[in-house]
């Protein structure tokens, strides 16, 4: 007997499924990452066809576990901004990526899809002002720190990991030097296998996004200069690969489009 079910969740991934049907990717609160078919919605004038990655729907599902079939789709809310600049539209992929390798099917993981849609709202909200691509660059990196903190991979940005000594970074001694090591964490001091080395305010920086809004000046300036930022950028990524062995395409593009434009701009 088919089971009748209604799930509410956002859609991560659309793809193509046999001839006339797609595939649905979608995150909700009670079942974490799902995978269900939709029938005839590549069919021209599908009823069902108008689904895409990064849409809240309300869905009605039939059919037993790992059978499941959609039958009616309702859009909550569209977030169909993000793809109207490709800095943005990374940003978004990137956190679409990074829940899919993090999360298993049919594994619910408190709070994600909570902290999934306050960091697309936050990249939707960027269309509503003057664009500034720096702005994308840190909720991208923000909100990878935040899902990797969610999903047991934070990075270690508490304590030295050769010392155990506290991380506090002695603002303004440019001499004094925190290096990060992929395997481990982050290392008081210059280290032989150091992927790369931090100031104090650029440690400072970091520890900072830690915490739930992206750090901006008291003039509504953002903290940071674009080099900071594609260098916090790069230890997400090699965290990333380091510790869950999957590289983020997405980052690498939002980077890559970045320093285009720049080079674009000179």
């Amino acid at each position: 007997m088919s089971l009748t079910q209604r799930m509410k969740g956002l859609s991560l991934k659309v793809g193509p499924l046999g001839e006339n049907d797609r595939l649905l990717t979608i995150l909700s609160e009670e079942n974490g990452i799902s995978r269900l078919a939709i029938p005839g919605a590549r069919k021209p004038k599908s009823r069902l066809g108008a689904t895409s990655p990064f849409n809240f729907l309300d869905l009605h599902i039939v059919g037993k576990k790992n059978l499941r079939r959609v039958t009616q789709i309702k859009i909550l809310k569209s977030y169909g901004n993000l793809g109207k600049n490709i800095e943005i539209l990374s940003a978004a992929q990137a956190i679409a990526e990074l829940v899919m390798i993090m999360v298993g099917d049919e594994n619910p993981q408190k709070d994600l899809l909570k902290l999934v849609l306050i960091h697309l709202n936050r990249l939707d909200d960027l269309h509503k002002k003057e664009f500034d691509s720096l702005e994308a660059l840190a909720i991208s990196v923000q909100s990878c720190i935040h899902l990797l903190a969610l999903g047991g991979y934070c990075l270690p940005l508490q304590n030295c990991c050769q010392s155990g000594s506290s991380l506090i970074p002695p603002i303004g001694e440019w001499s004094w030097k925190c290096s990060f090591i992929p395997e481990e964490g982050f290392a008081i001091g210059t280290t032989p296998n150091a992927k790369t080395e931090l100031n104090p305010s650029e440690l400072a920086l970091l520890q900072r996004l830690l915490l739930e809004k992206v750090p901006f000046h008291s003039n509504g300036k953002l903290l940071g200069p674009k080099n900071v930022w594609l260098k916090l950028l790069k230890i997400v990524e090699i965290w990333i690969e380091t510790h869950l062995q999957r590289r983020i395409t997405s980052l690498q593009m939002i980077r890559e489009v970045i320093i285009s434009n720049d080079l674009n701009t000179n």
